[in-house]
């Protein structure tokens, strides 16, 4: 497993020296800066490299970029209306450069308008540190009551309706907009921000589309992209719905087990894989873990390990981002898993052997509070993550080395 890190390039203040004194062997990024449907030229592609090679001090770091996390695909693809040919065309050239310049492995994700959802986030937790929360009735109150969403309301049970309709009441406008901001919260640098007009516009445009035909919009930008990355000996890995249920009445296609046997059935080429993220899909009860990575684990071509709380029971529940080993998924199995995949990949002769892994989102601890990083990306809550899953690792290749 090639423990990596993800960089939100120069304006992150989680640096390279933090990413040297953590241990990890390769970073992930990606550059949020490019408008979404823009060519990643060769130019900017190397001026990160560099950027990932060189401490503070001009000295080499010994770190290359190893994931690209992500190459965005566009609303235009996902929705196939305006220059939706022509940003795939420029995926494909995105692609061509960035082989060029030695990465091989691209994190994408097919959600529709927003590519994750919290309500919180610094979410106070028992220690006194802070993590990322999911409140699944103060996002009904978003919903319903200041995104104003059509039929809103009829999409949650009454109990989550008369509940958001308290916490609404008793919100004051700084706190309405705090909400707002963090539902729509986006990447440090991202060239896309949505405002709630944007959001209404977006799903308005999404009225027609259902599930089926989502999918078959993910399948056809697949049917276009996967043969030049199978060309080019890339590898692209699809990131699950974060949440994995449906909000804003929007239609869910990466969620579950299935979701994933069908698009990798569909496109069944080895350059058509999976972003396994624990956190993501965690979330959802019904999601088994380590049995996902043992039967989808010949496409997993990327490891987001991270944990989740759920706070209540059903479908749409409330959950937070908890430490890596106390959530609800069981990390030690799923790394287990992950070991026996790599183990059958090396028998067989495979040069994709060793899985790139990250140690997904964190909660801010010690002097997180003070640095203010990317929410979810602290460098003391991911650096005991990461050491946490070391252990676990060490532990178990020990233990199945012994005679």
């Amino acid at each position: 497993m090639r423990q990596t890190w993800r960089w939100f390039g120069p304006n992150d203040q989680v640096g390279i020296e933090d990413m040297l004194q953590a241990g990890v062997e390769g970073v992930v990024s990606a550059l949020h800066h490019v408008p979404t449907g823009d060519v990643w030229s060769e130019r900017e592609i190397e001026a990160r490299q560099r950027a990932i090679a060189s401490r503070p001090d001009g000295s080499p770091s010994g770190l290359a970029w190893d994931v690209v996390e992500s190459l965005p695909v566009s609303e235009s693809i996902k929705k196939q209306t305006g220059p939706w040919r022509e940003h795939i065309e420029s995926y494909k050239a995105s692609l061509r450069n960035l082989r060029a310049a030695g990465i091989r492995t691209v994190c994408y994700n097919f959600m529709p308008v927003l590519d994750w959802t919290r309500t919180d986030l610094k979410h106070r937790v028992g220690h006194g540190g802070t993590a990322m929360r999911f409140d699944i009735y103060d996002f009904a109150a978003f919903d319903i009551f200041i995104l104003e969403r059509p039929g809103a309301a009829e999409s949650f049970d009454s109990e989550i309706v008369d509940v958001a309709k308290q916490r609404f009441a008793a919100m004051d406008t700084d706190a309405r907009r705090e909400i707002a901001e963090n539902v729509v919260f986006g990447l440090p640098g991202a060239a896309e921000r949505f405002s709630l007009a944007d959001v209404r516009d977006h799903l308005a445009e999404y009225a027609a589309i259902d599930e089926a035909r989502l999918r078959g919009h993910l399948v056809a930008f697949l049917e276009e992209v996967a043969p030049v990355a199978e060309e080019l000996g890339m590898r692209l890995c699809c990131h699950p719905d974060d949440p994995p249920f449906s909000l804003l009445g929007l239609p869910r296609i990466m969620s579950t087990e299935a979701h994933y046997g069908e698009i990798l059935r569909a496109v069944d080429l080895r350059a058509n894989g999976i972003t396994l993220c624990s956190g993501s899909l965690g979330a959802r009860a019904d999601n088994d873990l380590p049995g996902m990575m043992e039967r989808l684990g010949d496409r997993v071509h990327f490891l987001h390990l991270r944990n989740t709380k759920r706070e209540m029971d059903g479908l749409y529940a409330s959950f937070h981002e908890a430490e890596h080993l106390a959530g609800d998924t069981d990390m030690v199995a799923l790394v287990a898993a992950v070991l026996k995949e790599e183990k059958r990949r090396r028998a067989d002769g495979r040069e994709d052997a060793d899985i790139p892994f990250r140690p997904d989102h964190g909660q801010d601890i010690l002097d997180d509070l003070k640095r203010k990083a990317q929410p979810g990306y602290p460098a003391i809550g991911r650096l005991k993550g990461l050491a946490e899953l070391r252990g676990v690792i060490a532990g178990l290749s020990y233990a199945g080395e012994r005679p």
